[in-house]
């Protein structure tokens, strides 16, 4: 009996991890949830697909709370929420979109619909899902005999699909939040239509070809509903007619916003195939394009609108529109792939780079937003950024795409806070305060609070609420940088080594009321772009810093100030829609002074600020972390010709001014002007 019993413990925890006799706890680190078990609470991916490690809840089961909560709410009283009285494409008078008229806006009705429809669904907001509502019951309305809906575009005789692929999109949000089987209907037929259409009419126009691995999502998603075997058919269809993102050393463009979207196709189509050549080339592009125009802070890469050879300097850009996708192929590929990676590149792009795209108050954006951006004007800076016009202002009438899909960013990074596993379980990788409401087990329906401040704050907290007693396993990510992470369960310490860049699992009997802590120390770290000028970024955690500089303000007309394929309807009020340019009321043209000798820590000083009243931390003013560093002023790095931020200097010409400064660093997110890759002066 004796060597029964031992041989059952060893058993057990080689295959299921360390029994905690504190908590009752089974705990393992794993690299993924296993794909092996089967969910009965949630649609996942069906045979012959390749598993999910991860699914996606319903639209509305996660309700932020915390700063995310704040930035949401500003998003519905800023621009995605209140767009339909700017924007002519949202016009009700003559919109193909309503059937009202032949004004059929192309993709800015979906693209604005794909983020205010799912922000009403994570509120419950009464207006705003009656509004939701008009614009799907004009799409319910639009359906043809033959199975198309929608306005009818034709490109060079050919059906232009790509506005169809995001209004789908849309429509499957609203399936999640209210099971209405005419989604259902409407998508069978119109990708029955699509079958039908002959391959040298499919997908030929320049956006939905290069963006053809979004309609392969939806496919994906109605065959996990239906099971109709003729959807496998059309997804090889759409696969041998989307672009090629599958080249080992070349792109089939390099328009910043399909790289940041269509990346991801080539891994969606492993799902069906199983052919991990498809999985990486997925990996391949993402790396490609960062080793070429991404060495920068920030996650993403300096294209401005098209990458372009010369142009790598931290001071080139990213559209609006790039942030948004980007966050969202990281989303939809951390379900695919559950890479602990995809979660932390989301939190790098969504912590970093997209708030400062954007006003504090979330009623206008800039086209353009650089690592190194000290000046954010109407002018025209052709040829030094890729885009001609008055790219670089916060103007809520321009830059027609990004005006309106913008709003997809939040309410996306939302529906990822909690995922379901394939075990029964629940997981959360990336991390932000909610309330959620999942389904564990045979069945049962559970409440997980997270609390947290996270990035500014390295606890986070979960509380669970439960009926009756519960088993089933919770899975947390363990970040690559945290520094010596520490887990409890209900106060108490768990006994586990804790691997970075893995997965905590928790499986355990639990109970109403029981807290798990997750504990990630911040430390000090900094990144050196060789091919930049050797310059540094200085990171704490999830957060890369940036000079704080004085931002002054001026406001402007947002009509006079409109980039030129900009329309607006004829009683919009730009009084109450003003346009501001911001410059730099102090200096930027810093290095930081880092002596290399020393440890990291006694070159910089982390301060830690009391908590914003307006619980918005994004702000100059009201960010709760600062950096306390020493700096001297760069000799000849000012604005260049184009009234740009000037490139770098190069690194064996370097001079500095004789005197060292004190000077302030706040997180990237915090700085609509900022200088966040530094030269560095080594005394």
């Amino acid at each position: 009996m004796k060597k029964t019993a031992l041989f059952l413990i060893v058993f057990y925890i080689l295959n299921y991890g360390n029994i905690s006799a504190q908590h009752n706890t089974k705990v393992s680190m794993v690299d993924r949830p296993n794909t092996n078990a089967t969910n009965t609470n949630y649609v996942s991916n069906r045979a012959p697909l390749h598993p999910l490690s991860f699914i996606k809840l319903p639209v509305g089961a996660i309700k932020p709370k915390g700063w995310i909560e704040q930035m949401l709410l500003l998003q519905k009283d800023g621009l995605s929420g209140n767009l339909g009285e700017i924007s002519a494409w949202l016009d009700k008078e003559n919109n193909a979109w309503l059937g009202t008229g032949t004004d059929y806006g192309w993709e800015e009705v979906p693209y604005w619909l794909k983020g205010y429809g799912n922000m009403a669904y994570i509120f419950d907001d009464k207006e705003m899902l009656a509004e939701t509502k008009e614009w799907l019951e004009a799409v319910f309305k639009s359906r043809r005999e033959d199975g198309y809906f929608g306005p009818y575009i034709e490109k060079n005789g050919k059906p232009d699909l790509w506005g169809n692929m995001i209004m789908v999109w849309c429509l499957q949000s609203y399936y999640e939040y209210t099971n209405d089987e005419r989604v259902i209907d409407l998508m069978t037929d119109y990708f029955n239509w699509q079958l039908k259409l002959p391959d040298d009419m499919f997908l030929k126009d320049y956006w939905e070809n290069s963006r053809g691995g979004d309609n392969l999502l939806s496919v994906f998603w109605l065959y996990n509903i239906t099971g109709d075997k003729f959807l496998l058919e059309l997804a090889e269809k759409t696969r041998r007619n989307t672009a090629n993102w599958r080249q080992r050393s070349t792109l089939p463009n390099w328009h910043n916003v399909n790289i940041a979207q269509s990346f991801r196709e080539p891994a969606t189509y492993y799902m069906l195939s199983k052919d991990s050549a498809d999985l990486m080339a997925t990996y391949n592009v993402h790396h490609l394009i960062r080793n070429t125009f991404g060495q920068v802070p920030g996650g993403m890469f300096g294209a401005d609108e098209n990458a372009r050879m010369g142009y790598i300097d931290p001071r080139q850009g990213t559209e609006t529109c790039g942030f948004v996708e980007q966050m969202a192929s990281n989303e939809i590929l951390l379900r695919m792939t559950g890479d602990p990676f995809w979660a932390e590149h989301c939190e790098e792009v969504a912590f970093n780079s997209y708030p400062a795209s954007m006003m504090p108050d979330l009623k206008a954006l800039r086209y353009i937003t650089s690592p190194n951006h000290t000046v954010s004007d109407s002018e025209n800076h052709h040829p030094g950024i890729d885009n001609r016009g008055p790219f670089l202002s916060m103007n809520p009438f321009s830059s027609r795409c990004c005006q309106h899909n913008h709003g997809q960013g939040w309410p996306y990074f939302i529906e990822h806070l909690m995922l379901a596993t394939p075990d029964n379980g629940v997981a959360a990788a990336i991390y932000g305060a909610c309330i959620t409401n999942v389904k564990v087990a045979d069945g049962k329906t559970i409440e997980i609070t997270q609390e947290t401040n996270y990035p500014f704050e390295e606890s986070i907290r979960f509380t669970i609420n439960t009926a009756q007693d519960v088993t089933f396993p919770f899975y947390l990510r363990i970040p690559t940088w945290a520094d010596n992470p520490t887990i409890e369960i209900n106060g108490t310490p768990v006994n586990v080594n804790l691997e970075n860049g893995k997965y905590v699992r928790l499986e355990r009997n639990w109970r109403k009321g029981d807290r798990i802590t997750l504990n990630v120390p911040m430390q000090l770290s900094q990144s050196v772009w060789h091919v930049n000028q050797d310059s540094r970024s200085i990171n704490y955690g999830p957060l890369t810093f940036s000079l704080k500089i004085k931002e002054d303000y001026k406001k402007v007309s947002s009509t006079e100030t409109a980039i030129g394929d900009s329309k607006w309807q004829k009683n919009a009020d730009a009084s109450k829609w003003p346009t501001y340019e911001i410059y730099p009321g102090s200096d930027w043209n810093y290095g930081l002074v880092i002596d290399d000798k020393a440890p990291l820590n006694e070159n910089f000083e982390v301060v830690k600020k009391a908590w914003p009243s307006d619980n918005f931390p994004f702000t100059v003013s009201g960010v709760p972390l600062e950096i306390k560093a020493s700096g001297r002023k760069v000799i000849g790095w000012d604005f260049d010709r184009h009234g740009l931020t000037g490139e770098l200097p190069i690194k064996e010409n370097l001079q500095f001014e004789p005197e060292t400064e004190n000077i302030v660093l706040i997180p990237m997110g915090a700085a609509r002007l900022r200088i966040s890759a530094f030269p560095v002066y080594n005394p």
